[in-house]
């Protein structure tokens, strides 16, 4: 039974709430029982109806509340939702996006087919018109997103949301928030389907079937995908990347994608996702406790795919290469053992302390590979250490860099998408770790400062150009109750080269911000 597809419609709007005909009107109420700009029109249209509600004790406007009220006098709407916001004065961010993914929640369960959101008048500190319609597109769709392909019964919603309309305050924002709404749902097409990879599991998502996904995003999207087998890694000396392959049935794959929107011959920005579709930990088995999670080890290089989909759907005027090494990591007669030294694609020789730290194997002879285009930038994602994870939590990526305006540029892409980074410190002092008797360098550097000293191992095969590395082992995705693949941190990278392409379209002058 195939299942019924509804697609969302969006729109923008300015315009007073009491006079829109739709099945609910949404306006916020502050805490303690304080109506919101939108709120106190509608309030005013219906004779202090919504104000005798609050003093009656109804709403509070505690945050992740709401109220659904039927046949308010004097609205047009056939309903009116409030969206607790909690206090005025703390309203931040974080506030504003709670706000909206309860009113989307609200929404969807009401009945109506459609909503008009008010809530993106909102004052949020230090933010414009352009981040908020951009954040409620993207809590929207992470709202609504369910994974359930693999289900025989789907669970069906009787009377979906088909429109969401967000409102302005001015008509002259009318032409800024169409704008950013399509950038929103450009980044939230390809959260999508970074979260849709992640959360496929390890038999069905493959290096092979990573391929194949990359061949089908540059046929709808044109992208031009190469695709290198264990042939061609084997000819071009990519050893460390295949000595992880070893113990794993499922031929490693090597994926290629370019979106070629900038001038000819411009430099381009390159991604590097790793891809290790499932990780035992190889012969360093790891327990079996929570080792179904580590299916999402290879959202990194579904971050880049995702990103690389956002990118053409935005058609961004830069040239941008996504490169994602990917196998399985599996124990087995052939698999690589600890104390093997492995030659990478560089020359430099590298003793396998742990084949548990494959990640930095892969993506060592992927940052050697992209010395050939000459880039402007390195940018590699990976599930890289359960240290970043100790060391940040769940909330911010670990970010760490060759080149300090690099990591600037990054740390302001993730404030301004709301997909924060933290950098960590590479000095050289940590490269210490690292040291061998038997090979150029170890591929672990011992329990302190992991996260540090995997990136001071990926550092020493970057050194041709500017790079920096986002370590998303805490950030791609949840576990719990709510487990699933987040899409980060394609939001950060989409905003990263939005950024790099409003400064090749105007050289001289900087985006404006948030």
């Amino acid at each position: 039974m195939r299942r019924k597809v509804t697609i969302l419609e969006f729109s923008i709007k300015s315009g007073s709430p009491e006079k829109q005909r739709s099945a609910c009107v949404v306006v916020g109420v502050f805490e303690p029982r304080k109506l919101s700009a939108a709120a106190e029109i509608v309030d005013h249209a219906a004779k202090q109806f919504l104000s005798d509600i609050l003093r009656r004790g109804d709403m509070e406007g505690k945050p992740g509340t709401s109220l659904l009220l039927h046949g308010v006098p004097g609205v047009e709407a056939d309903r009116v939702l409030l969206v607790g916001l909690g206090k005025e004065k703390e309203f931040r961010e974080k506030e504003y996006r709670a706000a909206m993914a309860t009113a989307v929640r609200q929404l969807n369960e009401t009945g109506g087919f459609d909503g008009t959101l008010y809530l993106t008048e909102l004052s949020v500190k230090k933010r414009d018109v352009a981040w908020k319609v951009r954040q409620a597109a993207l809590v929207v769709q992470e709202t609504l997103y369910r994974f359930d392909r693999l289900k025989s019964k789907k669970e069906e919603v009787r009377r979906p949301l088909r429109k969401l309309t967000f409102c302005v305050t001015r008509r002259n924002e009318l032409a800024i928030a169409e704008a950013a709404l399509a950038e929103g749902l450009a980044i939230a097409a390809g959260m999508g389907l970074a979260k849709d990879l992640g959360n496929l599991p390890g038999n069905i998502c493959t290096p092979s079937y990573l391929a194949d996904q990359a061949r089908q995003l540059g046929k709808s999207h044109g992208l031009n995908v190469d695709v290198l087998d264990r042939g061609d890694m084997e000819k071009l000396g990519m050893n460390t990347l295949l000595s992880v392959a070893r113990g794993s049935h499922e031929p490693p794959k090597f994926i290629v994608l370019r979106h070629s929107g900038g001038a000819s011959g411009s430099k381009p920005v390159v991604l590097v996702g790793k891809g290790i579709t499932f990780d035992s930990g190889g012969i360093s088995l790891k327990p079996g406790q929570e080792m179904d999670e580590m299916k999402y080890d290879m959202c990194g290089a579904a971050s880049v795919l995702g990103t690389l989909k956002a990118v053409a759907l935005m058609k961004l005027p830069l040239n941008v290469i996504g490169v994602i090494p990917s196998t399985e990591n599996m124990p087995g007669g052939a698999a690589t053992k600890p104390g093997d030294v492995i030659t990478s694609m560089s020359g430099q020789t590298v003793e396998i302390l742990n084949t548990d730290a494959e990640g930095r194997l892969i993506l060592c002879d992927a940052l050697t590979y992209v010395e050939r285009f000459d880039p402007e930038c390195v940018v590699d994602i990976a599930t890289l250490t359960g240290a970043c994870v100790i060391a940040l939590g769940h909330v911010t990526t670990g970010l760490l860099a060759n080149n300090d305006g690099l990591a600037r540029e990054l740390l302001d892409a993730g404030h301004d998408s709301y997909d924060r980074a933290w950098q960590l410190p590479l000095w050289d002092d940590y490269q210490e770790q690292l040291k061998s008797n038997f090979a150029d360098m170890a591929n672990i550097g011992g329990r302190p400062a992991g996260t540090i000293t995997a990136a001071c191992f990926l550092s020493r095969f970057a050194d041709k150009y500017h790079w920096a590395h986002l370590d998303i082992a805490g950030t791609a995705w949840r576990s719990g109750k709510e487990k699933g693949a987040t899409g980060r941190p394609v939001p950060l990278l989409s905003q990263f080269l939005m950024d790099r392409a409003a400064r090749v379209a105007k050289p001289t002058g900087k985006r404006k911000r948030g």
